[in-house]
């Protein structure tokens, strides 16, 4: 295909086109003598010219409108000698349904079948003869709309293919904004409450070793920012540590940022959870402490992790009260939001509402 690409190789397949088209005009004019040859060379140098403009592409009613002056030359050479005009009209059974529009290459189609029968039977060919033409024209223009079909087949595939492209960028944009909002809300909202208060209390004069204490809470949790940072890099290579000891180190830091309990319980076969579910989980129980953190500060949670049948169950609680104001699904946020799109894009579900006590998060995912 590179090879026919090549301008010197396609301006030699242009002038073998033309040769083969004009051959049957000349050779009708040499046959018939002075009166008619300048007539014929004419008409065959007009046919070749608008094939091969046609050829060239761009508006496919031009196309059909320069054809339709080969399908009228190759018929009034076969009038003057039958089978010299089939230079032409072959071509034309080809070209015809790659350039023009489906209903002018099917009426073209027909006119040079039926055209070229009906003057092989007007001129006493025999029908064996006739037959074998029809026959031959048909299949050629059969062919090129096969030829047709697949190049709109192709055409429509790389559409799609496209678009799909485009629809898995946009889905990785969608994925790594959660990514980046669950790592930097879950350790800056943190390092925000601690350094705000160590603010306070240098401001007041008040107790120098707890607003210290604050400081150094604040660069923990700066700490394990980049150390979760560095775990999502691991689990988008392909490395993550397992469910159970993520939910626990999730704890650890919960407790150690707040001061407050936070219980893990992993139930059941968890083995068969699939690496956007695992994520699913850990992202949305990470979320659902950043929140206890900035909306119930001081609340005990329970982080309830269990496989029921099919499905795979992680329930947040926290004691802290759901107050009035504590938003559900904040607009223009991408906490909840986000949890419940992660839980929707793998065939789950998200319940985020006031609790008995508290508030809670309850995420389901196939198991």
């Amino acid at each position: 295909m590179t090879l026919l690409r090549h301008p010197a190789v396609r301006r030699f397949l242009v002038v073998l086109l033309g040769a083969y088209l004009l051959f049957g005009p000349v050779s009708v004019a040499a046959e018939t003598g002075l009166p008619w040859a300048p007539a014929i060379l004419v008409l065959g140098a007009a046919c070749a010219g608008c094939f091969l403009w046609a050829l060239r592409g761009g508006d496919t009613r031009r196309s059909a409108l320069l054809l339709a002056v080969p399908l009228a030359g190759g018929l009034v050479l076969n009038a003057v000698e039958y089978y010299s005009g089939l230079g032409l009209l072959y071509p034309l059974l080809i070209a015809a349904p790659l350039r023009a529009r489906p209903v002018p290459a099917v009426l073209i189609v027909a006119a040079a079948v039926a055209g070229t029968g009906g003057l092989g039977l007007l001129l006493g060919m025999q029908g064996w003869e006739v037959m074998g033409n029809v026959f031959g024209m048909a299949y050629a223009a059969v062919l090129a709309f096969l030829l047709r079909h697949m190049r709109v087949i192709r055409e429509q595939g790389a559409a799609l293919a496209e678009a799909r492209a485009g629809e898995a960028v946009l889905a990785d944009r969608a994925r790594l904004a959660r990514e980046v909002h669950d790592i930097l809300a879950h350790s800056q909202s943190a390092q925000i409450v601690h350094l705000e208060g160590a603010r306070l209390l240098l401001e007041r004069g008040d107790d120098p070793a707890a607003a210290l204490d604050r400081v150094n809470r604040a660069v923990r949790l700066a700490r394990t920012g980049l150390e979760e940072t560095r775990r999502a890099l691991d689990a988008l290579r392909g490395r993550e540590l397992p469910l159970p000891e993520r939910l626990e180190r999730l704890a650890v830091e919960f407790r150690s940022a707040t001061g407050a309990p936070c219980a893990v319980s992993v139930t059941g076969n968890l083995d068969s959870l699939r690496a956007g579910a695992r994520l699913a989980v850990a992202r949305t129980a990470q979320e659902a402490l950043t929140n206890v953190r900035r909306h119930a500060p001081g609340a005990a949670v329970s982080v309830a992790l269990r496989r029921v049948g099919d499905w795979c169950e992680l329930q947040v609680r926290d004691t802290g009260g759901g107050a009035p104001d504590r938003p559900v699904a904040p607009e223009g946020g991408y906490g909840l939001v986000g949890m419940r799109e992660r839980a929707e894009l793998i065939g789950g579900s998200l319940a985020a509402r006031p609790g008995a006590e508290g508030f809670e998060v309850l995420l389901r995912v196939p198991a």
